[in-house]
């Protein structure tokens, strides 16, 4: 008995090292995950400056209540939605494509420089990126209604139309992100054995029928790792994108608020921390929520592809 309390001992002592090289992520996270959620309560109050927060006027779920009646969560819930399976689908499809052409080049300095070109809008910021769009869709001195002006034709008003919006930012959203995605299949590609390209090859298969059938097949389980990992944030948006390209235009809210630009508008416009509050409780409680419900069923299906 002591033999073994003594052995314990050492390797409790043994494991020392390691809970402390632990220490600094476990007070990163306590420090700025776990302590910040004690501000969910504002999401119950009508917050007052002289208050603060445990001194605000406490009124339940009243804020919630004004975002459901209000048809506000209906609108960013859904445009949040359905732009972010728009990113995530069109995206991986794209991102899929532009992998499987590149591991087809041959030629290694063609290669690297079409990598090259196609990660250069992953590093242009939003600012910029902002200031391109502008200069593209402004009513007077755009690009576009310039050589409309050129061509005799009548200047459309872009940032008073919200038709094309939804079109735009998707495009920008692909021009940034392709690039950078393609390089996690490209590297999934390479990692398939050679061998089964070439036993392809001898039995006859064509290129497009070793992509059908090797290529593809093989890349499931990133494309649902990362389809997973995108679906967890499906609630969040993309923040930078649309604050930028759309700003306080509200002609446009109706097809480009997010929840994110809401929460970012209620604090900043109206001051309203109660309502903001309210609504980020909801994205985090809805996206949990979704991550959970499909993790489960993947698991189901394809354990071996669920996260946990």
């Amino acid at each position: 008995m002591k033999t073994n309390n003594r052995r314990r001992r050492l390797a409790d002592r043994h494991y020392l090292v390691y809970y402390l090289m632990l220490l600094p992520t476990i007070v990163f996270f306590v420090v700025f995950n776990y302590i910040p959620m004690t501000g969910i309560y504002y999401a119950f109050t009508k917050f007052s400056f002289t208050g603060g927060l445990f001194g605000s006027q406490f009124v339940g779920l009243d804020n919630f209540k004004y975002l459901f009646k209000s048809g506000i969560l209906f609108r960013i819930t859904r445009n949040t939605i359905l732009y972010n399976i728009a990113f995530i689908l069109i995206g991986n499809f794209a991102q899929i494509v532009l992998a499987v052409l590149i591991s087809r080049v041959m030629g290694k300095l063609f290669k690297r420089i079409t990598q090259s070109m196609l990660l250069l809008p992953y590093f242009v910021s939003f600012v910029i990126l902002r200031v391109l769009v502008y200069n593209l869709f402004n009513y007077e001195i755009g690009l576009v209604n310039s050589t409309f002006a050129s061509m005799g034709i009548a200047p459309y008003d872009f940032y008073n139309k919200t038709a094309l919006w939804p079109f735009i930012i998707i495009f920008f959203y692909l021009w940034k992100s392709v690039g950078y995605g393609s390089v996690i299949y490209l590297a999934s590609i390479t990692g398939i054995d050679p061998e089964l390209y070439e036993s392809a090859s001898i039995d006859g298969a064509g290129v497009f029928k070793q992509i059908l059938y090797i290529t593809l097949p093989l890349l499931k389980a990133t494309f649902i790792t990362l389809f997973l990992f995108s679906l967890g944030s499906i609630l969040k948006g993309q923040f930078e994108l649309f604050y930028q390209l759309v700003g306080s235009n509200g002609n446009l809210f109706t097809v480009t608020d997010i929840i994110d630009t809401f929460v970012f508008r209620s604090l900043t416009t109206d001051f309203d921390i109660g309502r903001s509050s309210a609504a980020g409780v909801y994205q985090s409680v809805f996206g949990f929520i979704l991550i959970m419900t499909v993790n489960t069923i993947i698991k189901r299906k394809n354990p071996e592809y669920a996260l946990f």
